[in-house]
């Protein structure tokens, strides 16, 4: 391919991700099914600009290999002993559970037993990158959820090493390669990995010391891509996974003193090659398969997703993940994973597996990762909300104490409220509707009420008609704006302090003629921002003054905006003049402080 021709396929894919992924996750479906469905529409079924799909898939496969890599950093060995009974023990019952329900599968539909072997293993493993993009984009890697995802995942990478050894092993020796003896290719893999581990431990540490004393940044990233690309080299040499080798690799470097640079310098490569993996997934769905045996093809990734979702359910019991939990978990480790794709293809070079099933697996496993972001959709809309609804609520507890405080939520903005108060001998009658953390806070000698904090009822129970203060900060905005207005109506000599969460907020509550609010992120900010101007330069005394003055002008903003708020063109027009008039009182201000203001500045520059 021409040069042209090179620069006019980059500027397909970039385009294609440009457009497809912002669109998608501006729908709910995340970046993932954004890089499949820009693959798909650029593709051979799409508009067809790429027809060679095969060399792209070859270039985007490096982005899984980084992946791994980047994976591999984070587990230092000590680490991944640590780890050894999730990692052997959840996610070997998953693999061998799938792979044997998969085999006998196999068998039924009347295929040799290796290649039913191959296939059942194969279709068992999920999809790291899939899988580890969702987690990491709902913040769940850290729980026990993720946790167990993650040694899932990681017993699936580590895993396909022996198996892609073995593969050599079921061929006969005339249908092998002819070059290629299992025996003598065994004894390659094993000098091959030995070479890794023995070069990682013992070489690479002094030969990044002596890169870094250069003071080249650009040589340690040249080095750092070498390293790994060299790797991935070696492993496709014997016919290995590329990216378990980069794995092997990270492994070893994770408890150097250079794995925060390496991570620095590789992410960027990462994050554009594995976005252009699933570009060139979309690209190779062999739609024309689909369109030749659509039931075959569509009962085949049913069948693949119903019985990964049944074994990963069954297993989330036995490990006694939240029931909550249990269908996300089963949804998120649901679809074929990218090394399928890989050991389709070693078992069809060495013929075990006929090209036709070869092609028809490869089908399936890339239509189910489309269906992932799918299922998490129905999963989030349908079934968590049943698990709420089935969730049982402990009956709501007598309010046996009046306080002339009520504090109605008990959440991270009314714990400091109320510890606030209880240092200061104020007694105060706190309400939540959260059973769980209630439990948790209970231990730490806080004394909670159940209850739904938008019932006149508990209020009144609670004391509300002789209560000086209600203090509302619950999570639920329109339960708010209710109470405001029921006890503003009912009880109008009870002064109300209401958390809002920003100005729009705010509005809705000043409208509910509350006494007083306070934007829950608006003086931590302007702390922060204090203290970035001390850090340039400026004097306690100076940072300070020109927060107050921002405080100040900001809270009578607040309140001249209110008065225009339903009107968005008077309510931008005086947005844009605040913001003027805030400029004009700072220069104001400078002039007047004068030379203390020219020294602050010149501290800056």
């Amino acid at each position: 391919m021409d040069s042209h021709g090179i620069i006019f396929n980059v500027l397909l894919y970039l385009a294609a991700a440009v457009i497809s992924v912002p669109l998608a996750k501006r729908l709910g479906f995340g970046a993932v099914l954004g890089y499949l469905f820009a693959g798909i529409s650029i593709g051979p079924w799409g508009f067809g600009f790429i027809t060679n799909t095969q060399d792209i898939m070859h270039l985007a496969e490096f982005g899984v290999v980084l992946l791994l890599f980047l994976i591999g950093l984070e587990l230092n060995p000590l680490r991944l002993w640590n780890m050894r009974k999730p990692i052997l023990g959840t996610g070997g019952m998953q693999l061998t559970l799938t792979t044997l329900v998969l085999f006998c599968i196999g068998l039924a539909l009347q295929l040799d037993w290796k290649t039913a072997f191959v296939a059942g293993f194969a279709l068992s493993l999920s999809s790291t990158a899939i899988a580890l993009q969702i987690l990491r984009e709902k913040n769940l890697l850290t729980t026990p959820t993720g946790s167990s995802g993650f040694s899932i995942l990681l017993f699936q990478d580590i895993a396909v090493i022996p198996l892609l050894a073995v593969v050599p092993l079921l061929t006969n020796q005339a249908a092998a390669h002819a070059d290629s003896d299992p025996i003598i290719h065994s004894l390659e893999v094993v000098i091959v990995v030995l070479a890794i581990v023995v070069g990682g431990r013992f070489l690479m540490r002094p030969v990044f010391r002596f890169i870094a004393s250069s003071q080249a940044r650009e040589v340690f990233t040249a080095f750092s891509l070498l390293l790994v690309i060299g790797i991935a080299a070696l492993m496709q040499m014997v016919d290995m996974s590329m990216a378990l080798g980069s794995f092997l690799a990270g492994v070893l470097l994770a408890d150097s003193e250079y794995r925060h640079q390496l991570e620095t310098d590789i992410e960027p490569f990462k994050g554009l090659l594995l976005g252009l993996f699933f570009i060139s997934v979309g690209m190779v769905i062999d739609f024309g398969e689909l369109i030749a045996n659509p039931l075959l093809v569509l009962a085949l990734v049913v069948g693949l997703i119903a019985v990964k979702v049944l074994v990963m359910v069954l297993l989330a019991r036995l490990i006694k993940l939240p029931k909550s939990h249990q269908v996300f978990i089963a949804i998120l480790l649901s679809q074929g994973g990218e090394f399928g794709f890989v050991i389709f293809s070693v078992a069809n070079s060495f013929h075990i597996m006929p090209p036709a099933v070869s092609s028809l697996l490869t089908v399936v496993v890339a239509l189910s990762m489309l269906t992932t972001q799918l299922l998490l959709i129905v999963d989030a809309k349908f079934i968590q909300p049943r698990h709420l609804r089935l969730t049982p609520q402990p009956p709501e507890e007598p309010i046996d104490e009046q306080h002339p405080v009520i504090i109605a939520g008990f959440g991270r903005f009314g714990q400091i409220v109320s510890r606030l108060l209880y240092a200061s001998k104020i007694p105060a009658t706190v309400i939540d509707h959260n059973p769980e953390h209630i439990e948790r806070v209970r231990r730490f000698g806080f004394k909670v009420f159940y209850g739904d904090a938008t019932r006149m009822d508990l209020l009144e129970s609670a004391g509300i008609h002789n209560a000086k203060l209600l203090i509302l900060a619950i999570d639920d905005w329109q339960g708010m704006i209710t109470i405001a207005n029921h006890v503003k109506q009912l009880y109008p000599q009870v002064i109300i302090l209401a958390r809002a969460w920003d100005m729009i907020h705010a509005f809705e509550l000043l409208d509910a003629d509350i006494n007083l609010l306070e934007r829950e992120t608006f003086e931590g900010a302007l702390q922060l921002g204090q203290q970035a101007l001390q850090q340039l330069g400026f004097s306690h005394h100076r940072a300070k003054h020109l927060a107050d003055k921002f405080r100040q002008h900001d809270t009578e903003t607040l309140y001249k905006i209110h008065e225009v708020h339903k009107d968005e063109r008077q309510r931008i027009s005086r947005t844009v003049k605040a913001r003027e008039d805030l400029e004009k009182l700072f220069e104001a201000d400078e002039v007047e402080i004068g030379r203390d203001t020219n020294n602050d500045a010149g501290q800056v520059q």
